[in-house]
């Protein structure tokens, strides 16, 4: 909201400076965004009058001009006439108008220097100076010719001084619950509750009325227009001039002047923040009923634009059609033009809430609109009406009739208690009853002090007003018809602490000890796993935690997901229990782009029903919220390069990188199923004895559903289980060879790596045994090799080493048995021959 400063001091004038009173209202909760002069700086530009006009003789759009600017010093003192050359349109005789004289300095142009007024020539003929427009004092945006100034402007006179330009215009953020703001009477009273300075007392003296000509009103919709007020007016000019100062009042309140009785009416809603409307009175058939609009209806707005509306929109109608948007807009077919001659004047209560959005609806927005949402005092229509029609009296002339007062579905405004002891806890310093009610004093909020029940202690035990203890009173407050924000205790402890002045708070360090924690060097930040993944050419995503529902049933196999009451997309309607569906949707989005190898990974929060989670500042019962880490591969393994052929990345690729992220803990990987896998290229990954993932192949139907060329390769991990890490621990270097040998078996098919090696590994050689790799797998064609169908060849290479001495042939043979009779036992092994 904006508006001039000098007309919020005609209703309360402190004794402060404009940024002072800037400050202050900032500090008490209306922030001041931005305060600017009413024009830019410029300098030497007075009041002239133009005396004589002739024809330039060079230019049939020049005209010379004789300018009267009275005894200024740039015409001598002598009161001089200057010769001027002009090229506006409405240069003529008669009209006085700002004289840039020679030495002015206007506002700056595109290159923000300031314009300089020289003595110069136009087409041979002498100007000294320069006849200007509103544009190029940039007093306004319009430039529709010389700036035409009342017929009684002082000649001579500084035009900053004459039109007020140093007049600051403040420009308020308010947030919603301040509609009461929205006007500069509004502002004012704040401002006199804030300073202490006097408000003026606004008085609406009745206009005499002529006759008993009323209109017919009916309100079908009292939940839709709680009072309803209107004038009849004959006899009205309209084609009388809005006078000077409403013109510029309205411009400085960024409201451009159109016709007077428009501009009256934008004037009051500026000044008591009272939105009215202004019929053409012949227009309208029979009478006004005020109700919900009907499905089908429609109506040409006041901006040309034609709406339908239905039963949730409010609407005011004659005997023939719609007339205007309740609250919002008037229409066209009973707007005034230049040929009205009898008005209705209206001004009305309308529910904030049958109001609220439907600007938003027909993707427009208006001042009244912005006002009504949000709550307009109820009970001054009928003086505001009196204030309209005396200004339509003095400016357009008229008859009034009598006012028609309709009172329906008036807003009972219930009393609110405060309990002081509750207002210095929330405030968070000691408040006594005193101080309360003299802020609600100060806002004109009528208050009550009495006792409280007992049991309710306050942090204050001092003797209030009356004797009654602060740590248990109670104030009963009374809003004002025009306080829609106070509804509840914490509206009347916000009032209380703005009054006190929030700059009156104390500085309260912090109660509790704040300490630097060294993280557990057995833990990994998330940090270091984002690292660890990023060095293995992932890169990271931040998804949605919300779903499809589809994505939750048949890629984590979840039928009770848990719904979103209000999502912010239709298909996003559930909590994610996995990350893989997010994952698949970034694949898509890039292969959608012509990506043809993509690596990503996301860390994230899932969510899951379990029962045995409890409420706490974390957590939320019934919900169980574990971080996951979830990676995707598609393409090739590796980076395009010349030296190595491109290879699709595999399962075996992603199980390394897995291997890599959990190193140096050693993982398990178990043959398994997984609902967003496939079922033969998927496996769980059991660390510790503890299942902590699964990592596989995209299920073939998800492939072909993705429209994907190759299968990617995903990986999801309990994250906890990934941040968990083993101290190094310092270990001599061996002072002895160690020994290899080379062992081949022949086991079933079945039987896989993990199992092989947790064989060898259990075998008692004494601590002899160092490592054991893998590094051959042999299946024949036939059974020609000694070997079965459904058997297979595994070639080990086994590291025996002793810290104690070098070893003997005989504790290697000794080693090397043990192995093969843990292999025989447990897998039912054979030695290959």
């Amino acid at each position: 909201m904006q508006f001039p400063e000098s007309w919020l001091r005609e209703f309360c004038n402190p004794d402060l400076t404009t940024q002072e009173l800037a400050d202050a209202l900032t500090m008490a909760g209306l922030e001041v965004e931005d305060t600017t002069l009413a024009a830019p700086p410029f300098s030497g530009v007075v009041v002239g009058e133009i005396k004589e006009v002739t024809q330039h003789p060079d230019a049939d759009r020049l005209r010379i001009c004789q300018v009267d600017i009275g005894n200024h010093a740039s015409a001598g003192g002598t009161g001089k006439l200057l010769n001027i050359v002009c090229g506006a349109p409405n240069a003529r005789v008669g009209i006085r108008i700002p004289v840039a004289t020679v030495g002015a300095l206007l506002p700056p142009g595109a290159d923000g220097k300031p314009f300089a007024i020289k003595l110069g020539k136009l087409r041979g003929i002498e100007s000294q100076g320069m006849l200007c427009s509103a544009s190029e004092l940039k007093i306004t945006e319009e430039a529709s010719g010389l700036f035409e100034l009342p017929a009684d402007a002082p000649i001579g006179t500084n035009i900053r001084d004459y039109l007020k330009l140093d007049d600051t215009l403040l420009t308020l953020k308010l947030t919603p619950n301040l509609g009461h703001c929205l006007s500069v009477f509004g502002v004012a009273r704040e401002v006199a509750a804030i300073t202490g300075a006097p408000l003026k007392t606004v008085v609406f003296p009745p206009v005499a009325s002529v006759g008993n000509d009323k209109l017919a009103i009916k309100i079908t919709a009292p939940d839709l227009c709680g009072r309803f007020s209107g004038r009849i007016m004959r006899g009205v000019n309209t084609k009388a001039k809005t006078p000077q100062w409403m013109v510029d009042r309205l411009v400085r309140c960024g409201q451009r002047s159109v016709t007077a009785l428009v501009d009256i009416s934008n004037y009051v809603m500026f000044e008591y923040g009272r939105p009215s409307h202004i019929f053409d009175l012949d227009k309208i058939d029979g009478g006004l009923d005020i109700r919900w609009g009907k499905p089908g209806e429609t109506l040409k707005l006041l901006n040309g634009n034609t709406i339908s509306v239905d039963e949730k929109v409010g609407v005011i109608s004659d005997n023939a059609a719609i007339e205007s948007l309740a609250g919002i807009m008037g229409g066209d077919r009973t707007s005034v033009t230049d040929d009205t001659q009898n008005i209705y004047i209206e001004a009305a209560f309308w529910w904030p809430e049958a109001v609220a959005g439907r600007s938003r609806r027909f993707n427009f927005a208006t001042e009244a609109g912005h006002r009504f949402e949000r709550g307009v005092d109820p009970s001054q229509t009928v003086e505001h009406i009196e204030r309209i029609t005396q200004l339509v009296l003095d400016i357009c002339g008229g008859q009034p009739g009598p006012i028609d007062d309709l009172q329906p579905n008036m807003p009972a405004r219930e009393p609110v208690q405060l309990r002081v002891a509750r207002a210095s806890k929330v405030i968070g310093m000691p408040v006594t009853a005193a101080q309360c009610l003299d802020a609600f004093k100060r806002l004109d909020l009528p208050a009550t002090l009495e006792p409280a029940g007992q049991g309710n202690h306050g942090v204050n035990s001092t003797a209030g007003p009356g004797g009654v203890s602060d740590a248990h009173a109670v104030i009963t407050v009374k809003p004002r018809a025009y306080r829609f924000d106070i509804n509840i205790e914490a509206d009347l402890i916000e009032e209380v602490v703005r009054m006190i002045g929030y700059n009156q708070l104390p500085t309260t360090a912090p109660l509790a000890p704040i300490e630097p924690k060294v993280a557990s060097e057995s833990q990994r930040s998330r940090f270091a796993v984002r690292h660890a993944l990023a060095n293995l050419g992932y890169q990271e995503t931040i998804n949605f935690s919300f779903v499809e529902e589809r994505w939750e049933t048949e890629l984590a196999g979840n039928t009770n997901p848990i719904k979103l009451l209000n999502p912010i997309a239709s298909q996003l309607s559930v909590m994610r229990s996995s990350l893989l569906g997010s994952l698949l949707q970034v694949l898509k989005y890039n292969l959608d782009r012509k990506a043809t190898r993509v690596r990503v990974f996301e860390l994230g929060r899932v969510f899951a029903r379990d029962a045995k989670v409890a409420t706490s500042d974390t957590t939320v019962a019934g919900i169980h919220q574990p971080l996951r880490i979830a990676g995707l591969a598609f393409g090739s393994a590796n980076q395009r390069q010349w030296s190595a052929k491109d290879a699709a990345a595999d399962f075996f690729d992603i199980k390394g990188d897995v291997e890599s992220l959990l190193a140096p803990q050693q993982a398990e990987f178990v043959a398994a199923e997984y609902p967003a896998m496939h079922p033969g290229r998927c496996a769980k990954i059991v660390l510790n004895g503890a299942e902590i993932g699964f990592v596989g192949e995209l299920h073939p139907q998800w492939r072909q559903g993705y429209e994907l060329s190759q299968a990617p390769v995903l990986f999801e991990l309990d994250l906890a289980a990934v941040m968990q890490r083993h101290l190094p621990a310092s270990q001599g270097v061996a002072k002895f060879q160690p020994v290899e040998r080379d062992l081949a078996v022949i086991v079933h098919e079945n039987v896989s790596h993990a199992a092989l090696m947790a064989a060898i590994h259990a075998a008692p050689t004494q601590g002899l045994l160092t490592d054991a790799l893998l590094f051959d797998v042999y299946r024949p064609k036939d059974n020609t090799a000694g070997m079965e169908q459904g058997e297979k060849s595994l070639a080990v290479r086994l590291t025996l080493e002793s810290s104690d001495a070098t070893l003997t042939e005989a504790q290697i043979e000794a080693a090397v048995a043990a192995v093969i009779a843990q292999l025989q036992s447990s897998l039912r092994a054979r030695l290959r021959a």
